[in-house]
């Protein structure tokens, strides 16, 4: 179980990088249901929970494991059956099969096949579109410094925390996506329209999946013209060609998801206080979750919400001569 605590006049205790992973899950054998029962697992999580509190460094006020799936591979989490919350936002996946062709003809209509058409005809009026797997550690960097740019663009329009702010995050996705430890895991890709990146993405490839982690896209003109959407389509090609078997669009309900997606995963979060201190904190964690996924899974409250968030967003800060 990767777990950390959290420092703070209330100190929690979470999965190690929550905050940078759309699911969080303990690593289990593949035969763990036949070694340990749910009774037991009950009886070792208190265990553990024992130990944690007799070393002061680990010591922790409240307990606030989120966004945790509801099976690891093929097996039940033995977490879920605690006393959990279904988590504000859930998370969607789509079968892939037969080859690129059969599949965008049997998920898309004549109609829309069509107006995509359009849309990448027109992104070519601006030059060769061409979809991009860059190998070389300097041009995944590259592309890599794209995403981030125009993801923490599209953050501050919409009037949400940058993810990348943080000291180490941005560390830690350059890391991930060049050390040879880990590079056959991570997909970067972009799409070229001309000499632009028009968009750009950050994939995990594992156990037959695909998993769309991070995708942003260019906010100049070809944006009217779809090229995240068109990328999107090429990540699904990418997929079905390399033979995996499903595309994870990870945590998010965002409606391109429930376009595509054939399938839905169900995350949750356990939130337990441990002392004093920790009950107020949790009572208040858990009024907020349950808010925001009323509000999440309502599209009419959702759009307004966003649309208010976005208005109260800061302006950009202008660029200054000497930073230019």
């Amino acid at each position: 179980m990767p777990l950390a605590v959290m420092p703070g006049a209330v100190r929690r205790l979470t999965w190690l990088g929550s905050d940078l992973c759309d699911y969080n899950a303990p690593l289990l054998a593949r035969d763990f249901p036949d070694q340990v029962t749910p009774g037991e697992f009950q009886d070792l999580w208190s265990s553990i929970c024992r130990m944690l509190q007799q070393r002061p460094q680990h010591r922790h006020d409240l307990i606030e494991l989120t966004k945790m799936p509801e099976r690891v591979g093929s097996q039940a989490n033995p977490f879920v059956r605690f006393d959990v919350r279904l988590n504000p936002s859930g998370a969607h996946f789509m079968p892939l099969q037969g080859t690129w062709d059969e599949f965008y003809h049997a998920k898309r209509s004549s109609a829309t096949r069509r107006r995509d058409r359009t849309k990448r005809k027109r992104l070519g009026e601006f030059g060769e579109v061409r979809f991009v797997t860059p190998e070389a550690p300097d041009d995944v960097a590259r592309t890599l410094e794209t995403l981030i740019e125009q993801k923490s663009k599209a953050f501050a329009r919409m009037g949400v925390a940058n993810i990348f702010a943080p000291p180490g995050h941005r560390e830690f996705f350059f890391d991930l996506s060049t050390s040879p430890r880990s590079r056959h895991l991570v997909h970067i890709s972009r799409l070229e329209v001309g000499a632009t990146w028009a968009a750009t993405n950050l994939g995990l490839a594992f156990g037959g999946s695909y998993y769309h982690v991070l995708a942003s896209y260019s906010d100049g003109e070809l944006a009217r013209f779809g090229p995240g959407a068109a990328h999107l389509r090429d990540l699904f090609g990418y997929a079905i060609e390399r033979g995996l078997r499903s595309f994870d669009f990870t945590i998010g309900d965002e409606p391109y998801k429930m376009e595509w997606s054939e399938g839905t995963l169900k995350l949750y979060d356990l939130v337990a206080p441990v002392s004093l201190r920790g009950w107020p904190v949790a009572a208040v964690a858990r009024a907020r979750r349950g808010l925001v996924r009323m509000i999440k899974q309502n599209p009419v409250l959702w759009s307004t919400f966003s649309r208010l968030r976005s208005a109260l967003a800061p302006a950009p800060k202008k660029k200054t001569a000497s930073e230019d």
